[in-house]
């Protein structure tokens, strides 16, 4: 089975923008976006939760989807290379918000539940996932 997305031509600088217009829609401020060279590799944002504001870093690893695609051989070569990837790649974050979202709307989670794993640790900077990844079981306790 061939990676969702694999043939879009959309832009990802175009992608980034429907995925900001997406969560501005329920309550998101304060937008930037994390360049790697001239390409857009995360965005990052800002919740409110109580009173008190949330940042969330929302990654496009490119990479992965760079590294999914060369090892499809279904794939044609020519969506094998790092432009397709990003483009690919922040479709698949579109998908995934979109669906998330979903949920929000439905009453199911809170906004702030589903995008936790991407919220900014303030005392280090790295996501609360990153920091599970670092810490394991230490940092709930």
């Amino acid at each position: 089975m061939a990676i969702l997305n694999y043939t879009t031509k959309i832009d990802a600088w175009k992608t980034v923008g429907e995925i900001q217009q997406i969560i501005v829609r329920h309550g998101a401020t304060h937008f930037s976006i994390t360049n790697q060279g001239s390409m857009p590799v995360a965005m990052v944002f800002t919740i409110d939760f109580k009173g008190t504001p949330l940042n969330f870093s929302l990654p496009c690893n490119y990479t992965g989807v760079l590294n999914s695609l060369q090892k499809n051989k279904k794939i044609p070569g020519t969506y094998k290379n790092e432009e397709q990837a990003l483009r690919v790649g922040w479709r698949i974050v579109k998908d995934w918000v979109e669906a998330q979202l979903a949920m929000v709307e439905a009453q199911v989670a809170s906004i702030q539940e589903v995008f936790m794993p991407y919220m900014v640790m303030p005392s280090t900077g790295k996501t609360l996932y990153q920091s599970f990844q670092d810490k394991g079981m230490k940092l709930l306790n």
